[in-house]
């Protein structure tokens, strides 16, 4: 029985998910929901039941102090509502935690049951992967979804992965069973330096979120920590040779395959979200996946003993785009 005492009727509802875990390289998608969820001061409304997905001792309970109480803080995962104000104001129902352990139909169809009840229009779910990228250029980030007239209408592509899939995969499909429509977009970030946080990464899907669902997003301090992020990671790129060439090869391979994307939709989006931006108008774990779907770490400093020479990239078809899970 789903409660919902308290929850006011909302306007235009949009659910927002992201999933720490396999599904979320850099922290990027949780991050990002943080961010809105800081952002617009959401009021938590409902947790699932971390004894009914979580493996306790996979996900560990923490212990805190409360006034010299000890306190306990459980795995879970949290829905919380925000408002977002502007000329045409609606609602977002976040939803932000852990990739559950088990039971990942009851999981979804408990977040399904939520949507349901709170009259969600659209459920958008963030995610993050692996991928051969550069840091040093723009984040690619993929939106798929399971419905042709979706993908028609938001400009999206039809998802055709096949592979292992997370949390982010079978939800989307829940939603496809349930005829909710549902949309993911995954950032894709730069294998070599996978470690948490990856501003740049986080800043590039809340972008896409606010063109996608047509709200503005206040980013905070997110541009000058994703240029500090960059400055950081380019300090420690040019202190070993082997990485410098490895970063200017994938430079090559993404300057070639965009080539003929350098213009038209790209850059009158960006002029948008410029003129939106400078107006005001408009409303206002373990590894990760990886782009083929298999587990990865970062080699970049942070990991003990002798690091192999990456291997470079095979060169990309002209048709190849960034490829993304479902």
């Amino acid at each position: 029985m789903i409660e919902l005492e308290g929850v006011p009727e909302l306007i235009d509802p949009v659910m927002v998910a992201a999933f720490e875990g396999w599904n979320d390289a850099g922290d990027a998608a949780s991050t990002a929901v943080a961010h809105l969820d800081r952002e617009w001061k959401g009021e938590v409304f409902a947790a699932l039941d971390a004894e009914d997905y979580y493996d306790f001792q996979v996900n560990r309970p923490t212990v805190w102090l409360d006034g010299g109480v000890r306190k306990i803080t459980w795995p879970t995962t949290r829905l919380s509502v925000v408002r977002v104000g502007g000329d045409k104001p609606r609602d977002l129902v976040l939803v932000r935690g852990i990739e559950p352990s088990m039971r990942w139909r009851s999981f979804c169809n408990e977040l399904l049951g939520f949507a349901h009840e709170l009259g969600v229009e659209l459920v958008v779910i963030l995610g993050a992967l692996l991928g051969d990228t550069p840091h040093t250029r723009p984040v690619p980030i993929s939106g798929t979804t399971s419905d042709p007239d979706l993908a028609q209408r938001m400009d999206l592509e039809e998802t055709k992965y096949e592979g292992p899939t997370g949390i982010v995969g079978i939800l989307q499909e829940a939603c496809t069973h349930a005829g909710v429509p549902a949309v993911s977009l995954w950032a894709a970030v730069p294998h070599y330096v996978s470690q948490p946080p990856n501003p740049k990464a986080t800043l590039a899907l809340l972008n896409r979120l606010e063109d996608l669902i047509d709200v503005r997003i206040p980013l905070g301090e997110l541009p000058e920590d994703a240029r500090a992020w960059q400055v950081g990671v380019d300090q420690l790129a040019a202190e070993d040779s082997e990485v410098a060439e490895y970063v200017q090869t994938l430079e090559e391979a993404r300057d070639t395959a965009e080539l003929p994307e350098a213009s038209g939709e790209a850059i009158a989006r960006e002029f948008e979200r410029y003129l939106r931006r400078r107006d005001g108008s408009g409303p206002a774990g373990g590894g990760h996946a990886t782009a083929d779907g298999s587990d990865s770490t970062s080699y970049l400093r942070d990991n003990p003993g002798p690091r192999a020479k990456p291997s470079k990239p095979p060169k990309p078809d002209a048709e190849d785009d960034e490829s993304s899970e479902d």
